[in-house]
């Protein structure tokens, strides 16, 4: 196992990647969500990279337009196809594999089922998959998030004891918590996104995973979508897997959600 730097010519610019090579003719190609850098939050990506190489898969990480080492202009995850096309191209190329199983958190997980076909990737993980339809607040000046998902948060605060002392000693801030209640009571309405994603997921194989850290405030949008009776029909579809992790880590960063992450995208990478 090696691990070697590449850029990746991706239209008019160049993507900076890392490549960890190995012999298994299937390889996981990593995506990263958000702006994050391919090394991932403290190297998490990089760590998984190698752990994952070390059992003997080829793995490729890149850094979108406008992002890291690569040039060009960052449009976001909603316009990262081709980005997510050319590294794909490389890593058939560049290690001889026959299969590509791609992983991505968050909104990398969004694009990948948005755009991962057309790449002709072969499976899919996708952890804690983006479906808030992101908008600023008028008094906050910050994203707003789904009902849905702060209706699940409030929930576990209510049936736990220690609201009560909190509330009664002054511990929790009365005014947000109506505020919030109040947010818990608006009607929401269809995300635009979630339906998007949902068609998407409607046209995947059998090698795919979803996962979900389920204290996370994007798994639990996720979640009530996921539930949701547009996604009924989707349910019912025996190829796609939903497994939870009893976590609030979004980005599985602590050793029980590290060593959980990467048992996963093992099994699936050697089932493929």
């Amino acid at each position: 196992m090696t691990r070697h730097f590449h850029q990746i010519r991706c239209g008019s610019d160049m993507l900076a990647a890392t490549v960890d090579s190995a012999t298994n003719p299937t390889a996981l190609l990593i995506v990263s969500g958000g702006n994050e850098i391919r090394s991932g939050a403290h190297a998490g990506m990089g760590q998984l990279a190698l752990r994952v190489a070390e059992q003997g898969f080829p793995v490729l990480r890149y850094d979108r337009r406008g992002i890291g080492e690569s040039t060009g202009q960052n449009n976001g995850f909603l316009d990262s196809a081709e980005e997510i096309a050319a590294a794909a191209r490389f890593l058939r190329q560049e290690q001889q594999v026959q299969n590509i199983i791609a992983f991505g958190n968050c909104d990398a997980a969004t694009a990948l089922a948005l755009f991962g076909p057309d790449a002709e990737i072969d499976g899919y993980i996708l952890a804690n998959p983006w479906v808030i339809e992101t908008s600023v607040s008028a008094d906050t000046d910050e994203p707003t998030i789904s009902s849905a998902a702060i209706r699940s948060r409030y929930w576990d605060r209510i049936r736990n004891p220690r609201t009560i002392l909190d509330l009664l000693s002054g511990k929790i801030d009365l005014k947000k918590l109506f505020k919030g209640l109040k947010r818990v009571a608006a009607s929401e309405e269809k995300s635009a996104l979630s339906l998007q994603l949902r068609d998407a997921l409607s046209g995947m194989n059998s090698n795919s995973l979803i996962l979900l850290a389920k204290r996370d405030t994007t798994a639990r949008a996720f979640l009530a979508a996921w539930n949701s009776a547009d996604f009924k029909p989707l349910r019912t579809k025996t190829g796609i897997a939903v497994e939870s992790l009893d976590s609030a880590s979004h980005s599985f960063a602590d050793i029980e959600a590290k060593n959980w992450l990467t048992e996963k995208l093992l099994d699936v990478l050697r089932s493929a």
